[in-house]
């Protein structure tokens, strides 16, 4: 079965969620959300990616973000996946993935409350 079509559309804001492996642990302390946070930082700056709003949790991340090209938003978050996941596994001496699966983009949709 193929995987359903990711829609991107340039300077529209997408709501991107990554989950930890098996639901597990991909920040193990503070430093940790430092470096992925270094490592977004760097990969939206070349990616062109405006992100508005992000939340780390304990085993996953929600980013809020509007890329300038919809073609950067694949590039930026396997950047970012791929340098946090060498990191966590040089720091606590561990192997295999950190990432369950592909992110998940969806478009976000604003609420009018009036």
């Amino acid at each position: 079965m193929p995987r359903n079509a990711r829609v991107f559309i340039d300077d529209v804001p997408l709501h991107v969620i990554q989950r930890g492996n098996n639901r597990n642990a991909c920040f193990l302390g503070t430093e940790d959300y430092a470096h992925y946070l270094e490592c977004l930082r760097t990969a939206a700056r070349r990616c062109k990616c405006a992100v508005h709003a992000y939340v780390l949790m304990t085993n996953h991340v929600h980013l809020l973000l509007s890329p300038a090209r919809a073609a950067d938003v694949p590039v930026m978050m396997s950047s970012v996946a791929q340098k946090h996941a060498q990191y966590i596994n040089w720091r606590y001496r561990r192997t295999g993935t950190v990432w369950e699966g592909r992110y998940r983009p969806r478009l976000f949709r604003a609420i009018r409350i009036c």
